[in-house]
């Protein structure tokens, strides 16, 4: 993530006559790319006159380029001393720093200059995770969807969450709150009947609390035990009835037990309240289909493919228009439905089991 910039930094600094006849040598090296004559010329330049910050500046950018980080730190700081204000020394010092491992060391000085990417990294290496996410974050805003600042704005959200889980589980091991941590880590790793233990304990302790039902809902639906991840679900409706997510569990709960007419309405209202939810629509499209209302299942499995276009869900959708047009009598259209789902099914593989 560190980027160098190559310049002429000459800030009008007299000099001795030795000293920017050098400097103008290394310059000159510079635009060739002749590095090692660059070295030699700056080098120079610093020896004729220990008091033009130009040399050391530009004798610490040289060994950047050279990526020899550690050479380039003592120059740079010398051109600090003798000129503070000096935004590019401050900058080539910091990314010189962080590289060598001195990250605490480098954060003024990439503070200074509001070189937030490196910022970014040196406050992760210091532990400042709170203040990494800020930094990626305002990064991001100047530089969208760079691949370099999503990596590690995840990464620095990680680890700000993971240090928040552990400090949960140190100062409050037997509230809710950490059983449930416990359990979503349990899930994570599959190991179900664990999960199961620590979202129980976590609902004696607060039966109310949002998102609890829901998520041992899953932990049931991960293993088959529809009736259990019924009631759970319903249990999540109950406390939430404008949850999206809680309803369309609730209806394929239910779909899943061969129970379609009590499913539709489930996912009906799961799709009223959050639109155009690919999942909802094909579980809503198959409900609808079960139980004769051919009509709202084209819809639903029609807006699916507008959404998901090239994705398993698609072809999904694309199997049941065809069956439903079979069903039907529109032979043409049936086998029109049949042909994407074939196409689609040799592009990306078969469709996802429910």
């Amino acid at each position: 993530m560190i980027h160098l910039f190559l310049f002429a930094w000459l800030a009008g600094q007299a000099g001795t006559s030795d000293a920017q006849q050098h400097l103008q040598a290394g310059l000159e090296a510079r635009k060739q790319h002749q590095v090692d004559v660059e070295i030699t010329e700056f080098r120079k330049a610093a020896e004729s006159d220990p008091n033009l910050a130009d040399a050391f500046v530009n004798l610490g950018s040289a060994y950047m380029e050279k990526r020899d980080y550690g050479a380039a730190i003592a120059p740079l700081k010398r051109a600090l001393e003798l000129s503070p204000e000096l935004p590019v020394a401050h900058q080539l010092v910091g990314y010189a720093l962080l590289a060598q491992g001195y990250s605490a060391e480098a954060i003024p000085h990439l503070q200074r200059v509001g070189a937030l990417d490196a910022l970014g990294i040196a406050q992760i290496e210091t532990n400042q995770l709170t203040e990494a996410v800020s930094s990626f974050t305002a990064a991001l805003a100047q530089r969208p969807g760079d691949p370099d600042l999503l990596y590690y704005l995840g990464h620095a959200s990680g680890l700000l969450s993971k240090d928040a889980i552990d400090n949960l589980l140190v100062t409050h091991p037997d509230s809710a709150r950490a059983h449930q941590a416990l359990a979503e880590n349990y899930f994570v790793l599959r190991q179900m009947p664990q999960a199961e233990k620590e979202y129980q304990e976590a609902l004696r302790l607060r039966p109310d609390l949002p998102g609890l039902h829901l998520e041992l809902g899953q932990v049931y639906a991960n293993s088959a035990q529809w009736p259990k991840a019924e009631a759970e679900f319903r249990a999540e409706c109950k406390l939430r009835p404008g949850n999206a997510e809680a309803a369309y569990r609730l209806g394929t709960a239910l779909l899943q037990q061969g129970r379609a007419r009590d499913a539709l309405p489930e996912l009906k209202r799961s799709n009223e309240l959050k639109a155009d939810m690919p999942e909802t629509l094909y579980s809503y499209g198959k409900a609808a289909s079960l139980v004769g209302d051919s009509a709202t299942a084209e819809r639903a499995w029609r807006r699916v493919i507008e959404l998901e276009k090239n994705t398993s869900l698609a072809a999904q959708a694309h199997f049941g228009l065809a069956g439903l047009y079979r069903k039907q009598g529109k032979a043409e259209q049936a086998q029109h439905e049949l042909q994407e789902f074939q196409k689609l099914q040799n592009t990306i593989g078969p469709p996802r089991s429910e």
